[in-house]
């Protein structure tokens, strides 16, 4: 009898159409396999379907957006009050049965919120940029990081970080100004700060469309562009294709 095969669900929070589309097709393009191994889902425009099941998935992907989880409510658009409402709802279920998630950049503020840790605007926030990211103790034998160096480029660019490593996760990954660039909770709940789907073309994008949301100086676009091209996104990216073999 043939086993079951399910999608991976892709929860993406981004509200530019060029961005949301094009970082579907990077999640797509680094993790190896074809685009019918995933559901996409674009919160900014689709609620959660009435019949919702975490059954249904091999596991969750959640990418980035602009908006932060520190953030006070007043100062949240309603969009992303609702983005970030429906990806809070799924955490419960998601940490207490450890179904296989993996977030990425906004995702790791989301799991750390959700556990009880501070996130926060008061340390550790990166400019867009390529950073090096280290392997701690805690990523020891972890199946995610199979055949990733000790140290590998990690495309970042953040206002927002974990503060502290939330109660009951392993801590995989740091870099020079962020030491939570990885975290795990229980034994498939998986968050990164940087962008595990980035090279530097996606970023290109990404620089051209935020440049006048705060993250950097819009005059500096071109040279965060070049830099941007000078990182191997090689190693990141063997995350996600972990993780989709692992779960898929």
């Amino acid at each position: 009898m043939a086993k079951e095969v399910r999608p991976f669900l892709v929860l993406q929070l981004r509200p530019e159409t060029e961005a949301s589309d094009n970082e579907f097709a990077a999640i797509v393009e680094k993790s190896g396999l074809p685009e019918t191994a995933f559901t996409r889902l674009r919160l900014e425009s689709h609620a959660l379907p009435d019949d919702f099941s975490l059954d249904d998935y091999a596991g969750v992907i959640v990418g980035g957006g602009p908006g932060c989880v520190s953030d006070p409510p007043e100062k949240k658009s309603p969009i992303e009050k609702r983005i970030e409402d429906t990806v809070l709802s799924l955490m419960p279920e998601v940490t207490a049965r450890d179904f296989p998630f993996l977030g990425c950049c906004y995702g790791i503020g989301i799991l750390a919120h959700h556990l009880g840790a501070p996130v926060s605007k008061e340390r550790y926030s990166e400019p867009v940029s390529v950073t090096t990211a280290r392997l701690e103790e805690g990523a020891a034998g972890d199946p995610l990081l199979a055949g990733v160096p000790s140290s590998f480029d990690a495309f970042v660019g953040h206002k927002e970080a974990v503060q502290a490593l939330p109660e009951g996760c392993a801590h995989l990954l740091s870099s020079p100004d962020c030491p939570f660039q990885m975290i795990r909770h229980g034994k498939n709940v998986y968050a990164t700060q940087f962008h595990p789907e980035a090279d530097g073309g996606v970023f290109e994008l990404r620089i051209n469309i935020y440049r006048n949301r705060g993250y950097f100086e819009p005059h500096e676009a071109d040279t965060l562009i070049a830099a941007a091209h000078r990182g191997d996104p090689q190693h990141a990216a063997k995350i996600l294709r972990n993780f989709v073999a692992r779960y898929g």
